[in-house]
């Protein structure tokens, strides 16, 4: 009896085997099923630039951030012309621009973007100030950070040159010391730094359950308050350059006093909360930073075989022995009816009934 075409074995896509055979050789079926493999969750990541009157660099950041495939979203808080008219000239298919009516300060159009974030889907925001201060060559080492511990906050740690104000410096230096009593940790590198790779989850988690600073006093609080939620911090040092002449919104006097009354905040409530932030540190959202690709607590990692030992031979399953030895039986029956129905005795071509069948 003669094979239809229909019937032939396709030789599989990438096969090296040649075509004249493929046609006559057929895969062998075990009839056993492997289970699915664990996939790790897929990470989205887009770019968030709050802003606020700065034109000069504003074009120049997204073209940056664009060269590397990355979606941004423009918050522009309440800016006046031009401002106001370029971002809305910069929107595009991968360029979603929000307006806010008036000035609510930095942190509002952090949260803005937080939220816009979630809702299209990503889950993480890379926050890149507006300013171009800071050297963005860095971002694809930060991206691979993101990608090796997606569960941690990835923050930039400046390294400044001769340009940088000492009032700023030594303020800042201030600031990462409260942060670091407040957070009961001594991660901390920088806590104000304009570039981070926030998970949008924990940060929205934060932002929702907490009372938040608007304005310049967003940056430490979120940080200090991630780190008490069991969030771990990885830090990445990048350029940061002061031209002379930047824009800066930063006010001396009523930021540094919203700074201030936040560190008195926060270190109030460390006191009072002591034993709950360290429970939190130890069985928060993520204590241990995972890398990519290795499954949750509770997800059983497929068993690999064993090697066998040299010198002998290696176990077999007895379950995948039986179904093989049925597999090779059914085939040697309908081998055997073939060829008594191509003979003429197809009075003979009958199966045996299952009692007859040796037992396994």
């Amino acid at each position: 009896m003669s094979e239809s075409k229909e019937d032939k074995p396709k030789p599989a896509q990438g096969s090296s085997v040649p075509p004249q055979q493929s046609a006559t050789v057929k895969p062998a079926r075990s009839g056993i099923r492997t289970p699915p493999q664990p996939q790790a969750p897929q990470v989205r990541v887009c770019a968030l630039i709050p802003v606020y009157d700065q034109p000069a660099k504003l074009e120049g950041v997204v073209a940056q951030l664009r060269q590397l495939s990355l979606p941004v979203i423009l918050v522009d808080d309440g800016s006046h012309e031009p401002t106001k008219s370029l971002c809305d000239r910069l929107a595009a298919p991968f360029v979603k621009v929000i307006h806010h009516p008036v000035n609510q300060g930095k942190g509002a159009a952090v949260m803005t973007g937080f939220k816009a974030a979630s809702r299209l889907g990503y889950t993480h925001v890379l926050q890149v100030d507006a300013d171009g201060q800071i050297d963005l060559a860095v971002l694809p080492t930060l991206l691979r950070l993101m990608q090796k511990y997606p569960a941690s906050l990835i923050c930039g740690y400046p390294k400044y040159d001769a340009s940088v104000p000492k009032s700023r410096l030594w303020g800042r230096k201030l600031t990462n010391f409260w942060c670091a009593v407040n957070s009961l940790s001594l991660s901390i590198e920088d806590a104000m730094c304009g570039l981070r790779i926030y998970p949008v989850a924990a940060a929205l988690d934060v932002c929702e359950n907490a009372r938040l600073g608007r304005r310049m006093d967003f940056d430490p609080e979120i940080l200090v308050r991630l780190l008490w939620a069991g969030v771990r911090l990885k830090y990445v040092p990048v350029a940061v350059t002061y031209p002379a002449d930047g824009v800066s919104h930063f006010r001396p006097f009523g930021d540094n006093m919203r700074i201030s009354w936040m560190h008195a905040k926060l270190f109030l409530q460390m006191i009072t909360r002591f034993p709950i932030i360290i429970w939190s540190r130890a069985f928060g959202r993520d204590p241990v930073c995972r890398r990519e690709g290795v499954p949750k607590p509770g997800v059983q990692k497929p068993q690999e075989a064993k090697p066998a030992r040299p010198g002998r031979p290696p176990l077999v399953d007895p379950e995948r022995a039986r179904r093989a030895t049925h597999a090779a039986q059914a085939a040697q029956e309908a081998a055997e009816r073939v060829r008594l129905a191509a003979t003429g005795n197809a009075a003979q071509a009958s199966p045996r009934k299952a009692d007859d069948r040796p037992s396994s």
